[in-house]
C-alpha cells in the first residue's frame, strides 16, 4: 500500500515543523517548504534518519504569487495531506509599514493558503481522500490584534474560508480544519519582535507547537471544521462572543497601551 504524502508549508520550525514530524511518525512521506532551505534539509535529514520515510525539501518564498503552482508542480506525487502553515507578523500598525509590506503579508498568509488548497483539492476529490489543515489563530476569532490590525483580519479570512471549503467538501473524503492556537512557544514572536512584551504572560497561556499539531491531526481526522487547542484559548474565544464590540475594541486598547 502507498503510504500517504503531506506537504508541510513553513516546516523548517515552529508548528510547522512539529506538524512535519507528527506525520513522519504516523509512516507519511514528505514534502515540505520554507524560504530557508539549508534549515529545510536539516529537518529532513532528522526526519529521514528517525522515522525512514521520503521527505522532499522545496526551497520557495511564499510572497512570489507564483511559488504555490511552482510548490505543487515539484512534488514528486499528489498531496494527500496539506498543512498551510507559513506565516508571520507586520509591526508597526497599519499606517507607518509601506503599503508593499501589506500586500505581500496578505499573498502569504491569504492568497498562498488558498492557491495550494485550490490546486491540490481536484486531486483529493478525484481520489475520495484528502486533509487540509489551515494553521490560523484565536487572534482571527477576538476583536483585533493590538498593534498588527491586519493579522487578525488575514486569520479570520482563513478561518471563514476554511469553514466554507468544509462545507463544500462534505460527502466527498476530504476534509478542512482550520486550526487556531494562541500563545504557542515558536520562533514566531522572536522574528516578531514580541518576546519582551509577552514575558510577563503566565506560563499556563501557553502551548507547544507539538501540542497545536497533534490538536490539529486530531480535529481534521474527526471531521472538525474549526479546532482552538487548550483550555485556556476556548474560553477566550467563549468570552469574546459574548462581550459587546465596544467593551472588546477597549480591552484590545488597553492591552495595546500597556504592552
Amino acid at each position: 500500500m502507498t503510504r500517504r504524502f503531506c506537504l508541510v508549508t513553513g516546516a523548517s520550525a515552529g508548528i510547522g515543523r512539529a506538524f512535519a514530524e507528527l506525520y513522519a511518525a504516523r509512516g507519511c512521506d514528505l514534502a515540505i517548504t520554507a524560504r530557508r532551505g539549508d534549515r529545510l534539509e536539516e529537518v529532513a535529514q532528522d526526519l529521514r534518519s528517525r522515522f525512514d520515510v521520503e521527505v522532499e525539501c522545496i526551497a520557495a518564498d511564499l510572497a512570489d504569487p507564483s511559488a504555490p503552482k511552482t510548490i505543487v508542480e515539484a512534488l514528486v506525487r499528489p498531496a494527500d495531506i496539506l498543512i498551510n502553515n507559513a506565516g508571520y507578523g507586520v509591526r508597526g500598525g497599519f499606517s507607518r509599514p509601506a503599503w508593499e509590506t501589506h500586500t505581500t503579508f496578505l499573498q502569504v498568509m491569504v492568497e498562498a493558503p488558498l492557491a495550494l488548497s485550490h490546486l491540490v483539492l481536484p486531486g483529493m476529490t478525484a481520489r475520495g481522500y484528502g486533509r487540509i489543515v489551515n494553521v490560523a489563530s484565536v487572534a482571527g476569532l477576538i476583536p483585533t490584534t493590538p498593534g498588527q490590525p491586519l493579522y487578525g483580519a488575514a486569520k479570520a479570512f482563513m478561518i471563514k474560508a476554511s469553514l466554507g471549503v468544509s462545507l463544500e467538501m462534505k460527502g466527498r473524503g476530504v476534509n478542512v480544519t482550520a486550526l487556531c492556537p494562541g500563545f504557542t512557544r515558536t520562533e514566531f514572536h522572536d522574528v516578531a519582535g514580541m518576546t519582551e512584551a509577552l514575558k510577563s504572560l503566565p506560563g499556563w497561556i501557553w502551548m507547544t507547537a507539538e501540542d497545536a499539531a497533534r490538536c490539529g491531526h486530531d480535529a481534521v481526522e474527526a471531521g472538525r471544521a474549526l479546532c482552538v487547542p487548550g483550555l485556556a484559548n476556548k474560553a477566550l474565544v467563549a468570552l469574546a462572543k459574548v462581550i459587546p464590540d465596544r467593551l472588546g475594541l477597549e480591552l484590545m486598547h488597553q492591552l495595546r497601551k500597556h504592552g
